[in-house]
């Protein structure tokens, strides 16, 4: 059973750890506007000492949901869940701007159906890109897709579900591409079930519960009888990981536990031999952390281990490495200014370690770091996922 939000809300004692990680709090320096700050907030409407009015609903529409705040606190408090709650109640009580309405309507009527998403995205290989977060793709990435099976090579250790995704299905079919065939080269038989839709992510994320509780069951539905299922999109995989909660339910659970980041499965199985091409020049890449897999799923080793593996990478850290980019899911188009004032700060992070190369897990850190280069004048710098330099 889970916790009250009541208990939830105790087992905060406003000791002040998250303020120092939570990127709103470093951009604006307002109580209300760090976790600390919005649990009070959540306290006082779950006390009924104020309405969730639009005032209030300012300060948790602010909150990026980037998890940082999570495992910095000393006493365990799962802010995730309480954040979710109160956007839940959120969407039921406090009225939104005719614009972020709009948006959201939007959003949520295109981003979880690929095809349509595809077909509305063709004016892009063309070199169209009415808006700044548009993506640059080419005819052969929008049909970018790996087979519906990829079979083992050499020895068979395990069979693979893979998450397709929808944004990461669409305009980063090259990752799910590689991935299938780096699983398949350490021994996986890799299936791509047909029928799987949105995992949810996006929906849990914007406060649409019961959309998240039927998109969650849909695909355990499509994805269970493998002996794990990996996701591409950090996301996604933290979103999957958490269905045992979302759902209550042992099967749920079950299939909760078999959900890996593609890097995790990656680094645990062992590597075929490494052949560095003749005549490849050094790279110094930085890996940036989607803050979904850091800070949501607690990965952050891994990549970086398969990095190091690849010959010729070097890799470089950079400052704030935890700090989120302003992604998070719509929000760099819910929140534009901050979002736009985080993805050049860690924009300018990552340029100061003067790289050839970035290497995220994430779709939508992707774009937004694509973004924030252009603005920058480094629109040239490539930014690829990690499983796409194991060759």
């Amino acid at each position: 059973m889970s916790a009250s939000t009541r208990e939830l809300l105790d087992a905060c004692v406003h000791c002040g750890f998250c303020l120092p990680v939570c990127p709103t709090y470093s951009l604006w320096g307002e109580e209300m506007d760090s976790p600390r700050g919005r649990i009070q907030l959540i306290g006082m409407v779950e006390d009924g000492e104020v309405e969730l009015d639009a005032s209030v609903a300012l300060h948790l529409d602010r909150c990026l949901g980037c998890l940082a705040c999570v495992p910095a606190c000393p006493s365990g408090v799962r802010y995730d869940q309480l954040i979710e709650r109160a956007r839940v109640q959120r969407r039921e009580q406090a009225p939104r701007s005719l614009r972020s309405r709009a948006v959201e309507r939007a959003l949520f009527a295109v981003v979880p159906r690929p095809r349509l998403l595809r077909a509305l995205s063709w004016p892009l290989a063309l070199g169209l890109r009415p808006a700044a977060l548009a993506p640059r793709v080419s005819v052969s990435e929008l049909r970018a897709a790996p087979p519906e099976r990829t079979a083992a090579v050499g020895e068979r250790r395990m069979s693979v579900a893979l998450l397709s995704g929808c944004a990461q299905r669409v305009y980063f079919g090259r990752v799910n591409e590689a991935s299938a065939r780096a699983l398949a080269a350490r021994g996986c038989d890799v299936s791509v079930p047909l029928g799987q839709g949105c995992c949810g992510a996006l929906h849990l994320h914007g406060g649409r519960e019961q959309d998240a509780r039927r998109r969650a069951e849909a695909t355990i539905e499509a994805l269970s009888g493998y002996d794990r299922v990996v996701v591409t999109a950090a996301g996604c995989g933290s979103a999957m990981k958490g269905y045992g909660e979302l759902l209550e339910s042992d099967r749920a659970r079950e299939f909760a536990e078999r959900v890996c980041d593609v890097t995790e499965l990656l680094a645990e199985l062992p590597a075929p031999a490494a052949q560095q091409r003749a005549g490849e020049a050094p790279r110094r890449v930085v890996y940036q952390d989607a803050c979904h897999l850091l800070h949501g799923q607690g990965v952050s080793e891994q990549p970086r281990q398969l990095l190091r593996s690849v010959p010729g990478v070097e890799l470089v850290e950079i400052e704030d490495a935890g700090m989120c980019c302003g992604s998070a899911g719509t929000y760099n188009l819910l929140q534009p200014q901050a979002a736009r004032e985080l993805g050049e700060r860690k924009a300018r992070s990552i340029l100061a370690a003067r790289p050839d190369l970035i290497a995220t897990a994430n779709p939508g850190c992707a774009l937004q770091l694509a973004a924030s280069l252009r603005r920058l004048g480094r629109g040239d710098l490539p930014i690829v996922h990690p499983v796409e330099l194991l060759g």
